[in-house]
């Protein structure tokens, strides 16, 4: 059984895990654990936040990191049996086997196509990579879910506000393009499972998948769901009914101030890059409740703790 990191479930106790990546933190953690081992990170999306803090953790951690991008990859088939005569040019059985021979550890970042919401759910890309790699995987945001930026937002709130169980807000928010629900789904799982009180307010037909929102509050009404809370988490995502698609129909669910002033002088998050004036306000991203820039610099150790793990349980 390889030891991958997809999701919450994927840790044996989360709690610990988000400790170490603040014990990282605090005593900027530096080991030889990873000397003579080497990790291939590859991206088939954009990355900066990602890309950077994951290299820089494994720097940290004394390991080799080979980098490749999508534009290099050669186009994947998917299903098993495929007669690949028409536009695809290697088997993704092929280029994980291969890819898992040459290094220890993989990170992979593979997003939702939004176009088939069924395939996204399930996960299709990062779950057949995993089960055809001879080595652990780490989701560098998947489809369906960003596990890394989930234990950056937790590691982030436990720096705040320590083991306190928090009332958290995860509001829809407006955005030019179709986004992926992948960040939200996973901030959701994460904060359910770390036992906090949590509320989704979005349009209707916004619905994220229930595997990762059961034991949360839903509602329509933002303003409703941002009263009296410590965390403002806002994050864009495409509709289940109009799926992939774009839309000017919500424009009023910006955050600002005014918005802000309903919570319990509560924080605000947004895992970065954020649509300046559209998902929120200059006012609210440069306010003092903002920890978008605490957020991002803690990929960092989130990045650390989770390869650290892996290494020990290879070990």
């Amino acid at each position: 059984m390889k030891n991958h990191y997809y999701s919450f479930n994927s840790i044996y106790d989360p709690s610990s895990l988000i400790r170490r990546g603040l014990e990282m933190k605090q005593k900027k953690v530096i080991s030889e654990i990873g000397k003579n081992k080497t990790i291939g990170l590859v991206f088939l999306n954009p990355s900066l936040r990602t890309r950077m803090s994951t290299h820089e953790a494994a720097n940290r951690l004394s390991l080799h990191v080979i980098t490749f991008n999508g534009q290099d990859a050669w186009s994947w088939e998917m299903e098993e049996g495929a007669i690949m005569n028409v536009n695809k040019t290697e088997h993704i059985k092929d280029a994980a086997r291969v890819i898992s021979s040459y290094v220890d550890i993989i990170g992979i970042r593979c997003f939702a196509g939004l176009k088939d919401i069924e395939e996204d759910r399930n996960d299709t890309v990062i779950k057949k990579f995993m089960s055809y790699s001879s080595v652990p995987v780490i989701n560098l945001e998947s489809a369906a879910l960003h596990p890394c930026q989930s234990l950056a937002d937790m590691i982030t709130m436990r720096e705040i506000y320590g083991e306190k169980k928090l009332k958290v807000a995860l509001t829809w928010a407006p955005h030019p393009k179709a986004l992926p629900q992948a960040v939200a789904q996973s901030f959701s799982q994460w904060a359910i499972g770390m036992g906090h009180d949590v509320v989704i307010a979005h349009p209707e037909g916004y619905d994220l998948d229930t595997s990762f929102t059961t034991g949360a509050k839903i509602t329509h009404d933002q303003e409703e769901a941002i009263r009296g809370v410590d965390i403002v988490y806002a994050k864009s995502w495409t509709s289940e009914i109009d799926y992939g698609k774009a839309t000017t129909a919500y424009n009023n669910w910006t955050l600002n101030d005014q918005k802000m002033e309903l919570s319990d002088g509560g924080r605000f998050m947004h895992c970065l890059p954020i649509r300046r004036n559209v998902v929120a306000t200059d006012e609210v991203l440069d306010s003092y409740q903002s920890l978008i820039y605490t957020q991002a610099e803690n990929r960092l150790y989130a990045a650390q703790a989770i390869i650290e793990k892996i290494l020990k349980s290879e070990q």
